[in-house]
């Protein structure tokens, strides 16, 4: 997809730029904003991308959303007893999301991701891409976690998000969750 390979390369463009003096914050927060119909060609355009940015002379890490969801969860101290629930009421989505999402809100997904971004601080040529961002619903939004890391993104870190761009600043998670403006980074596609 030739749109999201642009996009990218505006990203890039931009990241090598700097930021604006004109937004509220100056920590290297990046969106790449794409249509979730195209969440798959993303994940295929990804090892090329990271080929990129190391030919660039980037030190790519990456922090899988999905990866530390099911780390979260696979460590769960209720995991027996959520199992048992789901074994006698299989169909009950909406009380097993309830609980997943409880063991997620609780802040363990953003420490992990300040861990990650404490351990490269200080790295010059370190940029963090944060993948997955869909495997967050029903729970979350990334915003949320975001906003609670202010101050803590010394490297860049982009964000791979499938939504729609409504403004500036403004994005819909997925396309169909309401618009949210509380983002404090810059959002290329969408």
């Amino acid at each position: 997809m030739s749109s999201l390979k642009a996009d990218f390369n505006e990203l890039m463009e931009r990241i090598k730029a700097g930021r604006d003096f004109g937004h509220a914050s100056f920590e290297p927060i990046f969106y790449l904003v794409f249509s979730p119909s195209s969440i798959l060609e993303v994940k295929r355009q990804m090892p090329a991308w990271e080929a990129k940015l190391r030919n660039d002379g980037w030190s790519v890490h990456k922090f899988s959303i999905a990866e530390e969801i099911q780390k979260i969860l696979d460590a769960a101290p209720l995991k027996k007893i959520w199992i048992a629930a789901d074994n006698k009421a299989p169909l009950q989505w909406e009380k097993t999301n309830k609980a997943l999402a409880n063991a997620l809100t609780n802040g363990s997904l953003q420490e992990r991701l300040e861990a990650v971004l404490h351990d490269l601080e200080g790295q010059p040529s370190a940029i963090l891409l944060v993948t997955d961002v869909e495997a967050l619903h029903p729970y979350m939004r990334i915003g949320s976690i975001e906003s609670q890391l202010q101050g803590k993104f010394h490297v860049p870190t982009v964000f791979f998000y499938p939504g729609v761009r409504t403004g500036k600043t403004q994005l819909k998670f997925l396309g169909f969750y309401p618009e949210d403006g509380n983002y404090r980074s810059v959002h290329v596609g969408g």
